[in-house]
């Protein structure tokens, strides 16, 4: 029999007057990373699907607040308090988790904390067949809703029901794509854009494993790594509709599809996938930040500025968020916001090809020409083959005179 991981302890209280943020006024939660306590560090990717996976439902619900995955997984591999998370991310309650993979065998404990008491509110182990991990993790979904809601509605229950991934190979091959997606470099897409293809293999039928590969076609236009933008851009587009045709309930592919219309200047259309994110998903920071970018490409930035601020809220730590909101900025005329923006980025992934581009022209834009030129010096670091003409094949300005003044300052620092 395995050994229990995680045990009810005496906890640190968080203090209301420390929190980062106001607490919001329904129940907050975060979904801390489970912890691998299998021997294999390839498991990782298993026990991090299971967050990412109750983190997805648990947002759904429009009676919580939950902070998303991204800033979730900033604590990864972090020694840190249950006090600590509350107050710096601004929510009341605390997940935790570790599992444990053997064989065709599988051991999940969790405990849910009341950050502002210090009392469990539940704590319990799972001891279940591999082939079973769906409906247990539709099981602890539901065990916090109840924690956190009391007696839930049918509607509540429906949303936990009919997960993408049928088969926890293809499941488990998606994780690993996603994580190299989020590093938002050329060679970690390229990787993810395999592990997805993969993952499509082995469940055809996997509604977001279509989505996220669509994402890294878009992706491979953003970051100019594209040999031919046009066809990845219609590759993109063709993996979203495809997700939909799966699973319209998805509001990630709604958002991906969004953004592909965007660049691709079918703004109309945009716009309504984009209203159909948040339609579904009203909690969704992803839902939020199309919405920010599609109204950012329609002239109106001043729209996105509040848009992106809520979605950062729901997701502190989210370099494309700070990333949109660096363009927003700049395309409002505010520069050296925009120029803050993208130093938040860079300091949460130093290496992000993107943030770095924005921090090129918004310290042109700002008359901050020293600071451009470095800019621009590690944008070729991280990507020497960088391309101006390729990279303003991925802007979706629908006027070609915002697209125009951006590129300009991109080669005013010195990109070409």
């Amino acid at each position: 029999m395995w050994k229990t991981y995680l045990k009810p302890a005496p906890v640190i209280v968080a203090s209301m007057e420390k929190m980062a943020f106001p607490l919001p006024d329904k129940p907050s939660v975060v979904v801390l990373p489970f912890v691998n306590m299998s021997d294999d560090p390839k498991q990782e990717f298993f026990s991090d699907g299971i967050t990412e996976e109750i983190i997805t439902v648990l947002s759904k619900s429009p009676d919580l607040f939950v902070i998303a995955r991204n800033s979730t997984f900033a604590y990864k591999e972090r020694q840190v308090k249950v006090k600590q998370v509350s107050e710096e991310l601004g929510v009341r309650y605390v997940l935790e988790g570790s599992v444990r993979k053997a064989g065709g065998k599988v051991r999940i404990t969790v405990q849910l904390i009341d950050a502002i008491t210090g009392h469990h509110l539940w704590t319990e182990p799972y001891d279940r067949d591999l082939k079973d991990i769906f409906v247990l993790q539709d099981h602890i979904t539901l065990k916090v809703m109840t924690a956190l809601l009391g007696n839930l509605q049918p509607g509540d229950l429906a949303k936990v029901m009919g997960r993408g991934a049928r088969k926890i190979e293809a499941f488990l091959k998606a994780m690993e794509g996603r994580e190299h997606f989020y590093r938002q470099n050329k060679e970690a897409n390229a990787m993810a854009q395999k592990l997805l293809q993969e993952a499509i293999s082995m469940d055809p039928k996997y509604a977001r494993a279509y989505t996220n590969l669509g994402s890294t076609h878009l992706i491979d236009v953003l970051l100019g790594s594209s040999k031919s933008p046009k066809e990845s851009l219609a590759q993109a587009m063709e993996l979203a509709q495809k997700a939909i045709s799966l699973d319209e309930s998805d509001p990630f592919a709604h958002v991906c599809l969004a953004y592909i219309y965007g660049v691709a200047k079918q703004h109309d259309k945009a716009f309504s996938r984009a209203e159909r994110a948040l339609v579904l998903d009203p909690n969704s920071p992803d839902a939020l930040f199309v919405m920010a970018q599609v109204v950012t490409w329609l002239g109106s930035p001043e729209e996105a500025i509040p848009l992106l601020q809520k979605a950062l809220r729901l997701n502190p730590m989210h370099i494309h968020y700070l990333n949109s909101l660096s363009a927003a900025y700049r395309s409002a005329g505010q520069y050296e916001k925009a120029i803050e923006a993208s130093k938040k980025a860079i300091q949460r992934q130093p290496n992000s090809e993107l943030a770095y581009i924005y921090l090129t022209a918004a310290c042109a834009l700002a008359g901050r020409e020293r600071e451009a030129r470095a800019a621009a010096a590690e944008v070729l670091r991280i990507n020497p083959k960088f391309s101006v003409e390729q990279h303003s094949m991925g802007q979706g300005y629908k006027n070609q005179a915002h697209t125009d003044h951006y590129i300009d300052a991109l080669r005013k620092a010195g990109l070409k």
